[in-house]
């Protein structure tokens, strides 16, 4: 059982690990299985193919590894010796990554993790081999064995299906692909010294493996490209970001984040007629996809189109009532067009929806100036001053302190405006 041992120890130290960085150990994140190697579509198809094999060694909680362990105890215990070392540890490996190729096959946005699906496929090759392999140990030995491989595949099968928590399409891809590898390996190659023709059996199995791959990389390649395009743009290469979003959408012309995205880069290259014209399009495609509104909220009031803006921001308030984008827009808006009082309302209701709002204590301060509300403009450019250091905040807070004849606190505020200014 020494690969059986190895396996077993590398699930439980990753676990470990993983406790030990903080992750929680009964319940974690998405977000944390998906940055310790969970197997998630977006992801991995979009370049990271090592998340097929690297999630077989990912847990989700202590009880999904205990079991997975006591799992795999059990049948490499039988495995095993059945097989070669070697042999046991490609075929696992093997049918683990089948298995996450399966489980993306079947559902493209799921968090998967877990060693069951390469359990399963140990399960499959011991079914296959039993059946019509030839061993020295007793008939009836055999059958009791075959009928204990058999009741765990069915019965977590079973479970897997009534719960609907369980990545049964990874069980289903383990189990099939150990089907055919325990079936090649006992036709062809039953014999352990077969060294030359179990090396073909594997090679089939890694061959079928890559089909799938190569599949995924064919049916969603487009996420590759949306994810280079979202990389080049953060990069400020903006050119080259939109040739690999215009790629994603031509090979997924529905794909909304690309055309999100697009309409971005679009923004940054000064192409606003593209940009436009990719933002509505998002909305057409998502009614719901709020960024969109903002963006071309703000993109008209930039246009000097204010009645246009206040439109859309108005429509993406019927989507979300709650959107502290939407009511900060309407809040530049009003501004725009000197509705100070509005504006001023638009940017309190933003700030009791998300206190962290960017710029929005600034903007609250500069509508308060103007209605000569110089301690409540104070209060909201000291409240913006502990976000950020901020030059154009700074010299707001230093006219207020004007207003109010507070020349010390006015010099003050203008010589770190200067110095916020001299660090840039």
């Amino acid at each position: 059982m020494v690969v059986t041992q190895a396996f077993f120890g590398i699930n439980v130290a990753v676990f470990v690990a993983m406790t030990l960085a903080g992750v929680s150990p009964m319940e974690p994140t998405s977000q944390q299985l998906v940055q310790w190697g969970a197997n998630f579509g977006p992801y991995t198809v979009a370049g990271e193919w090592w998340r097929l094999l690297t999630c077989v060694f990912v847990h989700i909680g202590i009880i999904h590894i205990a079991l997975n362990m006591w799992c795999l105890w059990s049948l490499g215990r039988i495995a095993e010796p059945v097989y070669d070392h070697w042999t046991f540890g490609a075929v696992y490996l093997i049918t683990g990554v089948s298995a996450s190729v399966a489980s993306l096959i079947w559902s493209l946005g799921r968090v998967s993790a877990g060693a069951s699906g390469a359990i399963f496929g140990i399960a499959g090759a011991l079914i296959a081999s039993f059946y019509l392999g030839e061993f020295s140990m007793p008939k009836a030995a055999v059958s009791g064995l075959l009928r204990s491989v058999l009741t765990f595949a069915g019965y977590n099968l079973v479970i897997g299906a009534m719960l609907g928590i369980t990545d049964n399409a990874a069980h289903v891809g383990g189990l099939v692909s150990g089907l055919i590898l325990g079936a090649l390996i006992a036709k062809v190659a039953p014999r352990h010294d077969d060294v030359l023709r179990r090396v073909g059996v594997l090679l089939v199995g890694i061959a079928i493996a890559y089909g799938g791959v190569a599949w995924l990389q064919h049916a969603h390649g487009y996420l590759l490209h949306a994810a280079n395009g979202q990389t080049l743009l953060s990069e400020n290469k903006t050119d080259q970001a939109i040739k690999e979003l215009q790629t994603a959408i031509r090979q997924r012309p529905d794909y909304v984040r690309a055309r999100y995205e697009l309409a971005r880069a679009y923004l940054a290259k000064g192409d606003y007629a593209s940009a436009e014209g990719e933002f509505k399009r998002v909305i057409e495609l998502d009614p719901t996809y709020e960024g969109a509104y903002y963006y071309l909220g703000m993109y008209y009031l930039d246009q000097k189109r204010p009645q246009s803006a206040r439109e859309i921001l108005t429509q993406l308030l019927r989507v979300n009532p709650n959107s502290p984008d939407a009511h900060f827009g309407l809040g530049a808006v009003s501004l725009d067009e000197l509705k100070y009082p509005e504006a001023l309302a638009e940017f309190k209701q933003t700030a009791r929806l998300d206190p962290d709002y960017d710029g929005v204590y600034q903007e609250m301060g500069l509508v308060q100036t103007r209605l000569k509300l110089y301690d409540d403009a104070i209060a909201s450019f000291l409240k913006q001053q502990k976000s950020e250091d901020n030059s154009e905040n700074e010299n707001a807070l230093a006219s207020a302190y004007e207003a109010k004849e507070m020349h010390r606190e006015a010099a003050e505020a203008s010589q770190r405006a200067k110095q916020f200014q001299n660090r840039r």
